[in-house]
């Protein structure tokens, strides 16, 4: 092929994105540089962080620009290499998704092992949000046997993990998600307790599931999940801040927890983190995710969309909670 396709920023959303936000161009494939690899992307990552890059905003990773192509995690195949380090029919984890085909120095494609799980798992169980749930619960929250965690956005690729983790760990699991049948998926990975955020009040919810109150919170949707956690908590309860999804679109400042006092008198520790500060846990991580998946102890769901051209449509499934598990779009 000497033509192929990426999805570019068209346009900075205003609150939720929308399709013309976004543009399929046709462009040139590359040949590779000394140094370089060209790999064609088999399957591509969308995730609520890139929402934020698509703000002109400083923040921890640069903005996306106008005209350009996005970027976000993507495993794929390689077609060509001027490297001995990758080989022909390499399958690669990188970070040059939104397009047909990635050119790019050698060192920026890591080879993985297409035999021990499918290339998606690499963007999800075994990738970064993975890792993102593995850190969060043991290296910020510190949890323990015995305690009991609250985790929002539970039916996530991040929540879902960490649920599973918790149990392994000997922890006792709560989870809220955003229909009937995302609560269902919950019990049947082994949470102890599961409701819907849209049946009520999610503190009436999350005191009738635990009365007693939690040991640990990990955060992934913010607002009203926030505040209800605060007050659950137990004195010296600890909570990981992964993401705010439910702020993300939102076009005004949006008031914090209104009971942020507890905090003092609770002696609560609230600690926001990011996966790349945590990269030196990969090898564990995989170890004991691989493990877990090997004898089925560990289970994974994909919300799988078909196209490239479909990528944008997936991203804003996402961020409407369209998705359980992984949100996945299958490039090739």
């Amino acid at each position: 092929m000497t033509q192929a396709r990426e999805v570019r920023l068209a346009a900075r959303p205003v609150g939720e994105p929308k399709p013309t936000d976004f543009e399929v161009v046709e462009v040139a494939v590359p040949e590779p540089a000394p140094g370089q690899l060209l790999v064609r992307n088999l399957v591509m990552s969308v995730d609520p962080y890139m929402r934020g890059r698509m703000n002109d905003v400083k923040s921890y990773v640069p903005p996306f620009q106008l005209g350009q192509a996005l970027d976000g995690g993507a495993v794929g195949e390689v077609v060509a290499s001027t490297v001995d380090s990758h080989r022909v029919g390499d399958l690669v984890l990188h970070g040059f998704g939104w397009r047909d085909y990635a050119v790019g120095a050698a060192d920026a494609f890591r080879v993985v092992d297409g035999t021990v799980a499918q290339p998606s798992a690499y963007l999800g169980v075994l990738g970064m949000p993975g890792l993102t749930a593995y850190a969060g619960l043991f290296a910020v929250a510190g949890m323990k046997k015995g305690e009991t965690v609250f985790v929002s956005g539970a039916a996530g690729a991040v929540g879902s993990l960490v649920g599973q983790l918790a149990k392994l760990r000997g922890g006792r699991v709560i989870g809220s998600a955003g229909s009937a049948e995302k609560v269902a998926w919950l019990e049947e990975l082994g949470f102890d307790a599961a409701f819907s955020y849209k049946d009520g009040p999610v503190l009436a919810q999350l005191r009738e599931a635990a009365p007693d109150g939690i040991d640990v919170y990990f955060d992934n949707v913010g607002g009203e999940h926030l505040e209800a956690a605060i007050a659950a908590l137990k004195v010296h309860g600890r909570a990981a801040i992964c993401g705010m999804i439910s702020l993300y679109n939102s076009t005004e400042p949006q008031p914090g927890p209104r009971n942020l006092p507890m905090i003092v008198g609770k002696r609560l520790r609230i600690e926001g983190f990011l996966v790349s500060d945590h990269s030196a846990l990969m090898k564990d991580f995989v170890d004991e995710v691989s493990a877990g998946l090997a004898d089925g102890r560990v289970q994974v769901r994909e919300t799988v969309v078909a196209g490239l051209e479909n990528a944008p449509a997936a991203f804003i499934g996402l961020l409407r909670g369209e998705n359980t598990g992984k949100m996945i779009v299958r490039t090739a």
